[in-house]
């Protein structure tokens, strides 16, 4: 599993990520998540990545 900066404007992809959630109540901002996880999930199409992915996602920052 990848952890390096692995895309090109990262900045960019957070305005997206903000913008996409502007205006949404909290549930719907969960399932707007949801939906991008299951999304993403079936591009990246690997279980043992996904379970990997999720590992490191509970992880707590240092």
């Amino acid at each position: 599993m990848r952890q390096d900066l692995h895309f090109q404007d990262a900045d960019a992809f957070y305005e997206q990520l903000l913008d996409a959630h502007a205006g949404l109540s909290r549930e719907d901002a969960e399932l707007l998540n949801a939906r991008l996880i299951l999304l993403l999930a079936n591009q990246i199409g690997d279980a043992k990545v996904l379970k990997a992915c999720i590992e490191a996602a509970r992880q707590l920052p240092s």
